[in-house]
């Protein structure tokens, strides 16, 4: 068994996800040069994985920006913090549809357990303040999914 290039990318992308979760459990923040590499990275990954421009890339930006826009209005709602509504945009560049669902299914999940666990927390300190969700893990575990199941990378000719 040998690594293919697209595995080196799913490589990548899998350590710039771990990178925004550590960077979002210790600082609540992701940066935008973060979310910017992984997303000019899909680009790369596209040409490396032989993907047509119409209709799969025209796809997966549109999605990508359906995507962003719906959770852009969760950050307007104040429910969700900027940096995860792009890592989640660009995570989305990445992804063919099913991909995609798969990802947020399990993003969401994660995001839940995530939650819970830091209301259980502050129910043990009434004096703490309101806990901000780190959802840049939640993201990052769904995103790690996807590629440790082999959703991401395609094979080669």
């Amino acid at each position: 068994m040998s690594i293919q290039i697209p595995d080196l990318f799913g490589i990548l992308l899998a350590v710039l996800l771990l990178m925004a979760a550590w960077t979002d459990i210790r600082t609540r923040t992701i940066s935008n040069e973060l979310n910017a590499a992984i997303a000019l990275l899909a680009i790369a990954f596209w040409w490396i994985a032989g993907e047509a421009l119409w209709p799969d890339v025209a796809l997966r930006i549109g999605v990508a920006l359906l995507i962003f826009a719906l959770f852009a209005v969760l950050f307007m709602l104040r429910m969700m913090g900027g940096g995860d509504v792009k890592m989640i945009g660009a995570l989305a560049l990445w992804l063919p549809f099913h991909a995609l669902i798969v990802m947020l299914t399990v993003m969401a999940l994660a995001g839940g357990a995530i939650t819970l666990g830091l209301l259980i927390r502050q129910r043990w300190r009434p004096n703490a303040d309101r806990p901000e969700v780190p959802y840049g893990v939640a993201i990052a575990i769904g995103g790690l999914w996807v590629i440790a199941n082999g959703l991401l990378t395609t094979p080669v000719a």
